[in-house]
């Protein structure tokens, strides 16, 4: 299996919602929490920030916009791990598609990017509240809907939830969760799956490569970060690469 997992670019996606961009307008789809539940509202301010950010920087042509989680707002690199490709970084720490679903319409709406990469990994961290993939994958969906409110055709990249020490005991079900993913972007057309897990896995003892995540177990190091950007740097590369045969055809 590749890294990415392809549907024909080119397809019009079928029964796309268009999403309203107001603040607190959850998306016309279904999801596992309403807008102005507390642990949706709790991430207001960080995403206010990120949109005065958008009033005050203009973005380079054909940029590549990331939005998700602490390892999108992280990653200090990312303009030079991600070259030449210009980037657009709109991540902000915590996130989960149970509220990243209800943000999304606005993180994108000021963009028009040549692609979207999407990474959440927060959603089953603890064993004690971790929600059934069918759950997760209700605001997944709705994530995707809230993007395509906005960008019906561009190409939007899924990143595989990467497999940590901190949460290793919770890894079967996160592997369920990236398989999940994975199907939903086979099903869906510009929309694609970049696998990392085997990445991050020490070949020696199928545990997580300890020299690829900080102190914590969590958080990527640099040497993880250059391991993630290869990764997704090749799915990109497939993902344009189709959409220029397919535009001369």
């Amino acid at each position: 299996m590749g890294a990415v997992n392809r549907v024909p670019l080119g397809i019009a996606a079928g029964g796309i919602v268009l999403v309203a961009l107001a603040p607190w307008a959850a998306p016309a789809v279904e999801t596992s929490r309403p807008a102005r539940d507390a642990v949706v509202g709790r991430w207001e301010p960080d995403v206010a920030a990120l949109e005065a950010l958008d009033d005050r920087e203009s973005d380079p042509a054909d940029a590549v916009l990331f939005i998700g989680s602490s390892s999108i707002r992280l990653w200090d690199s990312i303009a030079t791990d991600m070259a030449p490709w210009p980037v657009v970084r709109r991540g902000y720490g915590g996130a989960r598609y149970r509220d990243l679903c209800h943000f999304a319409p606005r993180l994108v709406a000021a963009h028009d990017p040549r692609a979207i990469v999407v990474f959440s990994a927060n959603d089953i961290s603890e064993p004690s509240e971790a929600p059934a993939v069918d759950e997760v994958m209700i605001d997944v969906r709705a994530t995707l809907a809230g993007i395509r409110g906005r960008h019906p055709r561009v190409p939007v990249l899924f990143v595989a939830v990467t497999p940590t020490a901190s949460r290793w005991q919770l890894w079967p079900e996160i592997a369920r969760l990236n398989a999940a993913i994975e199907k939903l972007c086979a099903e869906e057309a510009d929309t694609f799956f970049v696998a990392t897990a085997e990445r991050f896995l020490d070949p020696a003892t199928g545990r997580p490569a300890a020299d690829l995540f900080q102190a914590d177990r969590l958080h990527l190091s640099p040497a993880g970060y250059a391991v993630w950007a290869e990764a997704i740097a090749a799915a990109l590369t497939e993902v344009f690469a189709e959409a220029e045969a397919a535009a001369v055809r």
